[in-house]
This record gives C-alpha cells, structure tokens and sequence, in this order.
C-alpha cells in the first residue's frame, strides 16, 4: 500500500483510507460480521485510516470498530474521528455544539467507545455558527497538548474558517466530499489548502455508489438507506447522473478497469495531498477499491475523464436543502 502525508504537520497513512459510516446503518441494514471482516482486510491489506464519527448512529460505529481493531497494534492504524453532531432518538439531525465543553465531553465519550487512551485526528463535523471556530479547535488544542489527541482536523467548513482555525493551531487535514461530480472544493479550498499545507481527505469519492457502477435507474434505496433522501438519486436526477456514469465506463473498460476504480483513481490524481476515502462496508467492495491505487492516468486519461463527466455535470444537490446551507462550499 502506498502511503502520502496530510499536510506539513500530519501524519503519515495509507494513500487510501477507509470510512465505516456505512457500517453503521446509513445505507441500509448492514452485517455485522462482515463488517469487522472488512475493517480486518483493510488493515491487513495496508489501510491505516480509518475514519468515524461518534454520531455515526449514536456511537455504534465507534463500538463496531473498537471489536474489530480489539487486538491490533494502537501504532499500526489511525483513527479519525468527527464530533459535533448532535441526534434525537428518532435519529433525527439537530445541530451543532462546538462549544469548548461540549468538545471535551464528545472526546471522553469516543476515548472510552474506542477503548483508547488518543484519538489520531480529532475533527468537528461541520461548523457551529453559534461558537467561533477558535473556540472549538482552542479547546481540541488543549487535549492535544494533554495528550488525548494527536491532530486537529476539519470538515466541511471553507477556506475563511480553515485559516482561522489555521492561525490557532496548524490543521493536519480537512476531510471534504470530492468526486467527479462534487468539484467545488478546486475553486477556493484546494488553494488554500496547499498554500497553508493543509492535506485533504475526500470523502464521497463514489458519490454514495451513484458513480460505483453498481448503481441502476431502476433501484430504490431500502429501508434506512440515506440515499432515498438524496437529490442526486431522484427520479430525473438519477437518470440524467447515471448517463454520466455509462460515459465514464466507457473510459473505464479501455483503461482496463472498473468504474469505481476509476473514479476512486481520479480523486487520487489530483494531488499527493489527497487522500480518497472509501466506504466499503464488505470485502467485495473493499477488494474492488484497492486496485484503484494502482490506475495510473494520463493526461490523455484525464482529459478523456473530463470530457465523459464535466465539472458540474451532476444534476440535484449532493444533500438534502436543509443540510446544504451547513457546508462550506456547495456542490
């Protein structure tokens, strides 16, 4: 596996990370074992990201990931974590809290979840309008310098708030949705990322299996699965970005790969600063993945990828509207 570092001050991982939000629920049911069976393959096959959050159905997923990661080295792997979010128990979305408190409280929780004694990157979800972002990543920065955290990380904020956040202490990453049809962090984020020495960790690379290649027009999400709630996969939408997808298999079949891989190589080739996360939930998917970190893509290639899926091709939001108005940038 090959490895590249998040920024100037980040740690070194694998070139391609592993998000288990999926295992938790959020695209439908899924199987246990067969998750703590792919979290097992990933790090045996090199994966040393991966990427959670303590909302991720209300702290399932950091206790999913503390059974599988029971036994493995603590320096062999990273640990990513998002907090902030706050849920109801209908699992209802209701906000942020970056308050400094709030921030310490979120860390005991995922600390004794995770069955750590340090988080490796620690990151608000998305940004609390209510709380000056120097507020929130003051206070990450005093459990860095305790000890309890290693990195301070961001999410979705933009490039205004990364360099506040910056100017109190230096940002490993800012974890993002960037895909082929999610471009908008190349105007202002990327930028200002590379000027600070910020990496990036892009999440979404596959556009929630809308660019997969698995996906079908005639396909409904299940019961659970977050994607029924998703503009991008809705009736008219779904047809017009699953025609982008059929022009990029195209380019795929004489690449000698598969769609996914492609798309998941792309997101790559953008720059040593970026690493893709994906989010296999079975080894299948995970094995399919993995060969995308070999796809080596021309300028031919990337001009014939262009030309198959345009920026901003993509028709419907890559969120519901009422998330929409929390991210730092748009589509």
């Amino acid at each position: 596996m090959q490895t590249r570092t998040l920024g100037t001050t980040g740690p070194t991982v694998s070139a391609l990370g592993l998000g288990a939000m999926g295992m938790s629920g959020a695209y439908g049911a899924a199987d246990r074992a067969e998750s703590i069976a792919t979290v097992h393959a990933a790090l045996d096959t090199g994966v040393t990201l991966i990427d959670t959050g303590d909302f991720y159905a209300m702290g399932h997923n950091e206790l999913l990931l503390v059974e599988a990661l029971r036994g493995r080295d603590r320096d062999s792997y990273r640990l990513s974590v998002k907090f902030g979010q706050l849920r109801g128990p209908g699992r209802e979305f209701s906000g942020q809290d970056g308050r400094p408190e709030a921030v310490k409280n979120f860390l005991a929780y995922s600390l004794t979840r995770l069955g750590t004694d340090h988080i490796d990157i620690y990151r608000p979800a998305r940004l609390d309008p209510a709380v000056p972002i120097e507020e929130t990543v003051g206070a990450i920065k005093e459990m860095i310098d305790a000890g309890y955290v290693r990195y301070l990380g961001l999410s979705e904020v933009d490039a205004a708030t990364i360099r506040r956040a910056h100017a109190v202490h230096p940002v490993a990453d800012l974890q993002i949705e960037y895909s082929l049809l999610s471009r908008a962090v190349e105007a202002d984020i990327l930028p200002a990322l590379r000027e600070l020495g910020i990496g990036l960790t892009a999440y979404g690379v596959l556009s929630r299996g809308l660019i997969s290649g698995h996906w079908s027009a005639g396909r409904t999400a299940g019961p659970g699965d977050g994607r029924g709630f998703s503009p991008r996969f809705s009736t008219g939408n779904v047809e017009h970005n699953l025609a982008l997808v059929e022009a990029l298999r195209m380019v795929a079949d004489a690449k000698g790969c598969t769609v996914a891989q492609l798309a998941i190589a792309w997101v790559a080739a953008q720059g040593e600063d970026i690493v893709p996360l994906v989010g296999a939930r079975t080894r299948e998917r995970l094995a399919e993945a993995l060969p995308a970190m070999e796809v080596t893509l021309t300028a031919d290639d990337l001009a014939e990828i262009e030309k198959a899926v345009p920026p901003g091709a993509a028709r419907g939001d890559r969120y519901p509207s009422a998330f929409m108005a929390g991210l730092g940038v748009g589509n």
